[in-house]
């Protein structure tokens, strides 16, 4: 990493947390589509949902695909140990931009699967993710990655039927129309 970002090291985990409910936020908004429009840059984005005993949680993660398989994972202390829910209650609800679905979601326990997908997944989260973990993890040493990844939690999801519903992905897209009224009536009042 170059020495003149290192001094912005500090507010990564804030700065994340920030950014994770803005995940969330443009989700609800309907706009979770658009986060995933560029994958290159802002990486492949999903939010899970997560029932446990600190009640309903939704958390975005990074992901990739293997055949009907989702692996996911994310990349904040706090959302790694709240993955440890799924053991307790392995029903979860994914939003992705094909659709909402619930699922079935287990932690990768298979030391080789699991650093070959996370190794995946982080590839596939786009460009801040070097500058997040300190190195590329496409060309980590294996033994590199394994330590500096260690208590990542990768979750394997199954999607197990399709949703519907006023309370997933879109949930807030009714700020939309009233955004623009507000608009369309500021915008009279000034002629």
């Amino acid at each position: 990493m170059k020495a003149g970002l290192e001094k912005y090291r500090k507010y990564i985990p804030e700065g994340w947390k920030a950014y994770e409910r803005g995940v969330v936020l443009l989700w609800k908004l309907g706009l979770g589509k658009l986060i995933n429009l560029w994958p290159e840059v802002t990486g492949h984005s999903l939010v899970l949902g997560l029932k446990g005993s600190a009640g309903a949680r939704l958390i975005p993660m990074h992901y990739c695909r293997r055949d009907d398989l989702i692996y996911c994972t994310s990349l904040l202390k706090e959302n790694q140990e709240a993955a440890m829910e799924v053991v307790a209650n392995p029903q979860v609800e994914v939003w992705l931009p094909d659709g909402w679905y619930t699922g079935s979601a287990e932690i990768v326990e298979d030391a080789e699967e699991r650093a070959g997908l996370l190794r995946e997944v982080l590839r596939e989260g786009g460009f801040v993710i070097p500058w997040l973990l300190g190195f590329h993890p496409q060309s980590a040493a294996e033994g590199h990655f394994r330590q500096a990844t260690a208590g990542y939690r990768l979750l394997r999801v199954s999607r197990q039927s399709a949703r519907t519903g006023s309370d997933g992905p879109g949930s807030l897209a009714w700020l939309w129309p009233l955004a623009l009224l507000v608009v369309c009536l500021r915008g009279k009042r000034r002629k």
